[in-house]
């Protein structure tokens, strides 16, 4: 398919104003790292979604789906393919009755396109607590519940209690928290490729006070601890069994290690940071070089929580 019929495609699917082209991604990940991606599409419903992909799928065009850009690396030379952001037209949320009426337990439904700080800051205004962990960590509900995303000893898995989704054949799903098999940053919804539409998450009546207080100490030591100053992707690597990411690579004598703009954190060496310009072959090249390190002298394989996107 030639490009003028793969954008008269798109824009008859999602609007003129819901289709770029040459979008750079450095504008749209937290590394602000990235060269364009052929096509950048905002579906706003639904159907547009599943519309979308299913063309897409038939078409036998590459695409990706985004939400906040948390935890990919494009390369330098973009992507060639779709890129589906769930962005803004999927970034509401509600407050349900609980059929079985506990007292004091929230029933909140967010769309896969809420930023988790923005949904934690709305809870907090209103009273309810058990979200305050996934305040600040730079993600939305979607990716947050397909890798079920934690930190401070909480995590999605622990909230949920069902998410709808869009399965590879088009239909739409509604699982139940026990039937996703959520463990560390993984679950069904990862394995079987699903996107996520919406998710509902249990919680509970609190004092706003406190709960103010508990996301205060929090902020603190993320800012404390984390190089939350530059762009990054978070944690760059997964936790290896027995052992932390960060501290293998502190403990190999990497904290400050560098290429081009690259650089592993000072403040916590499990931070891959743009320290000033750098290129995703700069991350790559780093995260390459501090993997071989690490297990050259422990023995310990790095496997990365940042995904790629593109060639490198």
């Amino acid at each position: 398919m030639d490009n003028k019929m793969l954008s008269e495609a798109l824009i008859s699917m999602l609007g003129a104003g819901n289709v770029r082209t040459g979008e750079l991604m450095k504008t749209h990940t937290t590394f602000r790292i990235g060269g364009a991606a052929d096509y950048y599409v905002t579906p706003q419903a639904e159907k547009q979604i599943a519309d979308v992909i299913a063309f897409l799928k038939k078409s036998d065009i590459k695409y990706i789906v985004i939400g906040n850009g948390s935890n990919i690396l494009v390369s330098d030379e973009g992507f060639r393919g779709v890129v589906v952001e769930l962005g803004d037209g999927f970034s509401d949320y509600e407050f349900l009755q609980d059929s079985q009426d506990n007292s004091d337990e929230v029933l909140v439904k967010a769309s896969a396109g809420m930023k988790l700080t923005r949904l934690g800051n709305q809870l907090a205004a209103n009273g309810i607590a058990g979200f305050e962990f996934a305040t600040g960590i730079p993600g939305c509900i979607g990716g947050a519940v397909r890798m079920n995303a934690g930190a401070y000893g909480g995590e999605m898995k622990d909230v949920l209690k069902e998410v709808t989704v869009l399965t590879p054949e088009g239909g739409v799903l509604t699982l139940q928290a026990d039937e996703l098999h959520m463990g560390y940053r993984t679950s069904v919804i990862k394995e079987a490729g699903y996107i996520v539409l919406e998710a509902k998450i249990r919680l509970k009546e609190g004092d706003p006070e406190v709960i103010r207080e508990t996301m205060k100490d929090l902020t603190i030591r993320r800012t404390t601890k984390q190089p939350l100053e530059y762009p990054s992707a978070g944690s760059t690597f997964k936790r290896p069994e027995g052992y932390f990411a960060g501290k293998l690579i502190m403990d190999s004598g990497l904290a400050g290690y560098q290429v081009g703009g690259a650089q592993v954190s000072e403040k916590h060496c499990g931070f891959v940071i743009n320290a000033g310009d750098a290129t995703a072959r700069d991350v790559r090249t780093l995260m390459d070089n501090v993997r071989d390190i690490v297990y050259k002298k422990y023995g310990v394989t790095l496997e990365p929580e940042v995904k790629f996107l593109g060639e490198f």
